[in-house]
């Protein structure tokens, strides 16, 4: 039998220097990481934009995040900022990961988000040289069970280098996997309808998106009005499997609706508030329409979303933003 060896050609590492004490792993300070995916209702980390919390009152925490320089979906089409919409996701994810972490809620619950808020201040969602690293207040009112259901109002405020970036609200509630299904209806059965098929979207550049596939919006024969019409296999907007389509993918239809009725599409987003009444089922037409509401300030603009399926409302969004001047 023959036996291989090997020789170590490279220097020496020094000897740890005699009475000097070890530096265990466990003794360096708290490396960066983020929340666990699961308790923010996500399948990739790289969509986790929480990376800690501590409670510091009785329904208070403070919580600490990151948005990466570029990202697929949450960038403006200049490249140049991060999309107030991104403020709307983080704050979704403070909801879910107190309730999980800090409240009881079994990650098996269900959430239902009734409404979401957000304003955003855009000079201080500008990328910079590095990740935006984030720091969150979070004040949790009425986080209380009633028998198997459990719902609360959060309220966030986003800093960035200690200046308010972001602020917003959300309510919601959560429910067993039963009480789902029941409000599901043939829905909850788990054999799901054939979804509508993708239909020719609104130009990107309309709709206040780069690419044609961000785009969740059909045209109709009015100017005032679109088809909600994703495309289902969009890795953020779908990022894991549904039902129904998300609360977040009605944001970005409110958001691209306001910027699809103004005539060049140049409306820049700082803020919206939604309200959420049915669920948007997939199989069937669901119509957003829009209204721009008279404000005083040229250089602003507020315009009124609503959607409507199979005669009922869906929801509506008050969304707010900024034209080019001149």
């Amino acid at each position: 039998m023959t036996l291989l060896t090997f020789q170590n050609n490279a220097p020496a590492l020094p000897l740890q220097e005699a009475g000097s004490p070890w530096t265990r792993c466990n003794e360096l300070p708290q490396l960066t990481t983020t929340v666990p995916r699961e308790y923010v209702h996500r399948s990739s980390v790289a969509e986790v934009f929480l990376t800690g919390y501590e409670r510091i009152g009785d329904d208070t925490f403070s919580l600490t995040g990151q948005w990466p320089r570029a990202h697929t979906f949450f960038t403006s089409a200049d490249g140049r900022s991060h999309d107030p919409v991104q403020a709307g996701e983080t704050i979704r994810q403070v909801g879910l990961l107190l309730c999980h972490a800090e409240y009881g809620v079994p990650l098996g619950h269900n959430v239902l988000l009734w409404s979401l808020t957000f304003d955003t201040d855009p000079a201080r969602l500008r990328i910079g040289s590095r990740p935006t690293d984030l720091e969150l207040l979070a004040t949790c009112s009425d986080f209380s069970w009633k028998g198997n259901r459990f719902s609360g109002v959060l309220e966030v405020v986003v800093r960035r280098d200690g200046q308010v970036a972001a602020r917003g609200t959300a309510l919601f509630s959560c429910v067993p996997p039963a009480v789902y299904r029941r409000l599901r209806g043939s829905y909850g059965s788990g054999a799901l309808p054939e979804p509508l098929p993708r239909a020719v979207p609104v130009p990107a550049a309309r709709a206040g998106r780069l690419l044609p596939f961000d785009v969740v919006l059909a045209p109709s024969d009015r100017p005032d009005r679109w088809l909600l019409n994703p495309d289902l296999g969009h890795p953020i907007l779908f990022e894991h499997a549904n039902d129904h389509h998300p609360g977040m993918v009605l944001i970005e239809a409110a958001r691209q609706a306001a910027c699809s009725i103004l005539p060049t599409g140049d409306f820049g987003l700082s803020g919206m508030a939604a309200t959420f009444h049915s669920y948007a089922e997939l199989d069937a037409p669901c119509w957003i329409d829009t209204r721009v509401l008279p404000t005083d300030d040229p250089a602003l603009c507020t315009v009124e979303v609503t959607g409507h399926q199979n005669d009922r409302k869906i929801f509506d969004a008050t969304v707010t933003g900024t034209l080019p001047t001149g």
